[in-house]
């Protein structure tokens, strides 16, 4: 697994030896393990330049400062780290009269955005127990047990014991370079288990969007769930529906683009909290057989594009997760008599304006999403300028590829994918025998118009009441 390690977790079933029990190991303070630099495979070089520079410039100006959570787990598990957050005793005006560089954001949750060009490095202050008494230091919570306010001070180890899963409380220590683990965290990265810190019915009801988390995190490391730490989720999805839609957005976000979308999306189904996310999507899988292949194709081709290194947007993946709630609502609307065009525009306003309340989709994304939809009514229609207008569509890319999805799902018969296939390919020559094809009404492509047969002119009736 990680370097410095390798000879005990080759053993899972052994302790970490030179970590815990040994008489010249770590030193255990009320729960703390302190892990000697000598011991641990955590690097400075692994850390970015402005994540160093806060840390220093923190240390020297006399406060604590630990890289915290994500990075330190993820350091220890070979992987790259990305994210550097930074705890710290100083209070967010004391951070932001240090670094001309920040600003205070968040009123549930104050932290400190330390921003160096593109990279932003998130600093908290240490956080205390909510319940106690902190003067004018301000924690709110619902009668549900929901946190509507964190903002209570408190020291490193309160600190620890507030954050989620026992893996995201090591810190390391920029005074000496140790990893100070307070929650057993390194048996549990050795282990592979995701466990909350605390009670945790108590500690979802705090923060629903804990739950997420944890699928989240179980889907990117691999890890398994402990059984407590997993239990109460079933019963408690229906908390999700207290966030926020605005936050929600941002934590599907990181759900879907960590590039384990695929296995979130099962997981999240296996433990009942898709259907918190996306009501509709879950109501359509359940009636619609291609539903289901469709959303995890497109899950998958998202994961894939993140392996390559190639850009993805989360227009696609709303449009993939929301279409089949779109296709039954249309469907419903041309039963009654609407032609298809307003059926699908009244279709698609209906199914987001219902997905609004459930999570937020800026327009950034939500008018792109749109236009891959609208063009699932014209990629069929090829005749004379239509094909070349169509393929001119800044979002025809993005509908070809749901198309051939569709197609794959098999909600739609193959056919109309590979046509458009041949078309972007081909030169002048090979589009106008395409186009020809189209013409003469091939199998699986739609004939040419049918003129409407003209009314003759009724003459005058018989006698008898029937044309003579």
């Amino acid at each position: 697994m990680f370097k410095g390690f390798t000879r005990f977790l080759q053993r899972p079933g052994e302790r970490l030896k030179s970590l815990f029990g040994s008489q010249d190991g770590p030193a255990v303070s009320h729960g703390l393990q302190i892990i000697p630099r000598d011991q641990h495979p955590v690097s400075r070089r692994q850390f970015s330049e402005p994540a160093l520079k806060v840390l220093y410039r923190l240390h020297n100006a006399g406060f604590e400062a630990y890289l915290v959570g994500g990075c330190i787990r993820d350091s220890l598990l070979g992987q790259t780290p990305k994210d550097f957050d930074v705890a710290t005793d100083a209070t967010p005006e004391q951070l932001r009269d240090l670094f001309r560089n920040s600003r205070i954001i968040g009123r549930r949750f104050r932290i400190v955005h330390v921003r160096f060009g593109r990279e932003v490095i998130e600093v908290t202050t240490f956080r205390g127990r909510p319940g106690d008494d902190h003067g004018t230091q301000q924690s709110q919570q619902s009668e549900d047990g929901l946190l509507l306010r964190d903002n209570v001070w408190g020291n490193v180890e309160e600190d620890a014991l507030r954050r989620d899963f026992t893996v995201n409380a090591l810190y390391y220590n920029i005074a000496d370079f140790s990893i100070h683990d307070w929650a057993d965290g390194i048996r549990d990265i050795e282990s592979r288990t995701l466990r909350l810190i605390g009670d945790p019915e108590t500690r979802y009801r705090e923060d629903p969007v804990r739950m997420l988390r944890a699928i989240r995190f179980a889907a990117k490391l691999d890890f398994a769930i402990a059984e407590a730490t997993e239990a109460p989720i079933r019963e408690l999805a229906p908390l999700l529906l207290q966030i926020p839609p605005a936050r929600l957005f941002d934590e599907v976000l990181k759900l879907m683009l960590a590039g384990q979308a695929l296995a979130t999306f099962r997981l999240l189904r296996e433990y009942g909290l898709f259907a918190m996310l996306f009501p509709e999507a879950d109501e359509s899988i359940a009636e619609l057989p291609w539903a289901e292949p469709l959303i995890e194709r497109a899950l998958a081709n998202t994961d894939a594009r993140i392996q390559e290194g190639r850009p993805v947007t989360p227009a696609f993946l709303f449009a993939a997760l929301l279409w089949p709630g779109v296709t039954q609502r249309m469907a419903r609307l041309a039963d009654d008599g609407m032609p298809p065009i307003p059926a699908l525009q009244a279709a698609s306003q209906q199914a987001v304006s219902r997905q609004l309340q459930h999570i937020s989709i800026p327009k950034r994304f939500s008018l792109p999403m749109r236009d891959i939809w609208d063009l699932q009514q014209r990629l069929p229609k090829r005749r004379g300028k239509r094909a070349f207008q169509t393929r001119e569509h800044p979002r025809f890319r993005a509908a070809y590829d749901f198309l051939l999805l569709r197609e794959e799902a098999g909600e739609l018969d193959p056919g109309l994918g590979a046509w458009w296939t041949a078309f972007q390919e081909a030169d002048e020559h090979e589009q106008r025998r395409l186009l020809g094809k189209v013409d003469a009404d091939p199998a699986g492509t739609p004939g040419p118009r049918k003129r409407r047969p003209r009314k003759r002119r009724r003459r005058a009736s018989s006698p008898s009441g029937q044309d003579g």
